[in-house]
């Protein structure tokens, strides 16, 4: 077959297909995802923040993830931490057509973390939550009826880890891509040495050095806050260390995972 199912029509595949004699194809509309983001914290870019406010990124950049994936993103903007507020979200999602909402924040357990509850109340079919993962350990998972959920952390490298891990293979698999579940991990070298892991699969934000015919090497940021956004912007790959890794040397085998600016 010269198309497989879950390709993207390109003009080149497009031309492929007219000159096999086939006047039609067969495809799949590009999943509506929804984008929220919560917390009363929040401030839009350009808006006035006051000293116990943050700008909004996250949002953009699950967006423009969703948006490579060969989704279409819906932006549903900032949800304050009431229940109103939220279920007024999520029934803008419904209201939207939504194949899945991805909300941002609030999916903890503390006092204002009310986004799963909230959900629950409009009649969540909780998959799970929580996940053995840094960073990205307070992830949510479920259905809203037909609409798939993912609550993501709101801190931002968080929730692009998980936009990355989560986010982009469920839109793939939603447009019937048979590789959307891969492994798109590849072997690196450490370039520095690192202690033990705990017991969660640890993706940190790393540099790549490359050597004539060697494996790349991965050199981990000193500093691996999930806050942290301009390390995240100056990397170029997320080195992959296992539950429960013992301590390692530089120079020793590991798996990393390039940072793909289109996604």
């Amino acid at each position: 077959r010269l198309l497989a199912a879950g390709e993207r029509l390109d003009g080149w595949r497009v031309a492929l297909a007219a000159a096999g004699g086939h006047p039609t194809l067969s495809v799949r509309r590009r999943p509506r995802v929804a984008v929220l983001a919560t917390g009363d914290e929040l401030v839009r870019p350009g808006e006035p923040a006051e000293w116990d406010q943050i700008v909004a990124s996250n949002g953009l950049a699950l967006a423009a993830m969703a948006e490579a994936a060969g989704g279409e993103a819906i932006d549903l903007g900032i949800a304050g931490d009431t229940f109103a507020a939220l279920e007024a979200a999520i029934t803008r999602a419904r209201d939207a057509a939504a194949d899945l909402l991805v909300t941002l924040g609030g999916a903890s357990v503390g006092d204002h973390d009310l986004v799963q509850s909230a959900l629950t109340r409009q009649g969540l079919d909780l998959g799970f939550w929580r996940v053995a993962l840094r960073p990205g350990k307070p992830l949510m998972h479920g259905r809203l009826g037909p609409m798939a959920v993912l609550g993501l952390p709101g801190n931002p490298v968080s929730s692009v880890v998980c936009g990355l891990l989560f986010v982009h293979p469920l839109i793939r698999a939603m447009l019937g891509d048979p590789e959307a579940g891969a492994d798109r991990s590849e072997p690196a070298l450490l370039g520095r040495d690192l202690p033990a892991n705990d017991g969660r699969q640890d993706y940190m934000r790393a540099a790549l050095a490359t050597a004539p015919d060697r494996l790349p090497v991965v050199h981990p940021a000193e500093r691996q806050d999930s806050s942290m956004l301009s390390v995240l912007a100056r990397s170029e790959a997320l080195l992959i260390r296992p539950p429960h890794a013992p301590a390692a040397r530089a120079g020793d085998p590991c798996r990393i995972l390039r940072l793909d600016r289109s996604l």
